[in-house]
């Protein structure tokens, strides 16, 4: 009970509402190291997990027709400064159903803490599927996070996933996504991360349109200052007639920061088209000396922006 009180206090500085896990509305599970605190499913979703000796084993299956009205609430969390988790995921959306999934992942203590996730999701003809994950991480910099994912999206089924890191050090990240697209199929992959210290930023998302008329956009917002670096590769792939896709990265970067951006469009079909943009470089000098004008400091003043920038 007294771990299940403070994951719920981790939940809610990360921005989430502890009473969604006693509510039989919604569905949701509560995992804390590799023990399962809490956990509920609702009609029209099979929700299955199991504790190992590193994490947990879930399965998550929206039944075929389904469309789940209120958001799936995941709250993965380790509270000691030490510890691992390993969470395995396997999702399947079946033909035209719809669902929205909400991941917080809590380390606020963390000194030495990895979190893995490996993932692979199914979203089958004309389903929807959106998947976002925030993460909340303690001041010391001690977390590791590695949330690699393989995507499968089926004609006309559409993928959305969001990754935040806002809030706290970032630590180590090393994000690895791939999502293959078959006809008239929708991908998007948004990353947005603030770095600082000494924090190691890796961003590797991919994207394949096989399917004809299908769409991929890849999004990245990344900010780095102090000694902090990042890599983002991003690589979109177009291998069909009206596939049409777009790679956006913007880095900021202040002090002794360092940030690249790869990002990499390969098409094989004449009728087919993706483009690109990205860019590095500082904050706008005239807004933060705007701010500082109103009686910020500097550094909060850079704070204001680069979180405007991200949000």
């Amino acid at each position: 009970m007294e771990d299940y009180e403070l994951m719920l206090n981790a939940y809610k500085t990360a921005g989430g509402t502890p009473s969604v896990f006693n509510n039989l509305e919604i569905a949701n599970l509560l995992v804390h190291n590799n023990r399962i605190l809490g956990s509920n499913s609702v009609p029209g979703l099979v929700l299955t997990s199991k504790e190992t000796n590193e994490g947990v084993d879930i399965d998550l299956t929206i039944k075929e027709g389904c469309k789940i009205i209120n958001p799936v609430h995941l709250c993965f969390g380790v509270l000691p400064k030490e510890g691992s988790q390993v969470i395995n995921i396997r999702e399947k959306s079946e033909p035209n159903s719809v669902v929205k999934i909400l991941a917080h992942c809590v380390f606020p203590n963390a000194i030495k803490v990895e979190h893995i996730m490996e993932a692979n999701f199914e979203i089958e003809e004309n389903a929807s599927f959106e998947y976002t994950e925030v993460h909340y991480h303690g001041l010391s910099g001690g977390v590791k996070v590695v949330p690699h994912a393989k995507v499968k999206v089926k004609n006309n089924g559409r993928f959305l996933a969001t990754f935040s890191l806002l809030h706290g050090r970032v630590g180590e990240l090393d994000i690895d996504y791939e999502v293959l697209v078959d006809e008239y199929g929708i991908m998007e992959l948004l990353a947005k991360v603030y770095g600082y210290g000494e924090d190691k930023i890796k961003i590797k998302e991919t994207g394949i349109l096989k399917g004809s008329s299908s769409r991929g956009l890849i999004k990245s917002r990344i900010a780095v200052r102090d000694k902090a670096q990042s890599e983002v590769v991003s690589e979109l792939t177009a291998h069909a007639p009206g596939a049409r896709g777009h790679v956006d990265c913007i880095e900021i970067i202040q002090g002794e920061a360092k940030a690249k951006a790869i990002p990499i469009v390969y098409v094989t079909d004449s009728l087919a088209k993706i483009t690109h943009e990205a860019a590095i470089g500082s904050v706008d000098k005239k807004q933060v000396e705007t701010l500082m004008a109103r009686g910020l400091k500097e550094d909060k003043a850079i704070d204001i922006v680069i979180s405007g920038i991200l949000k």
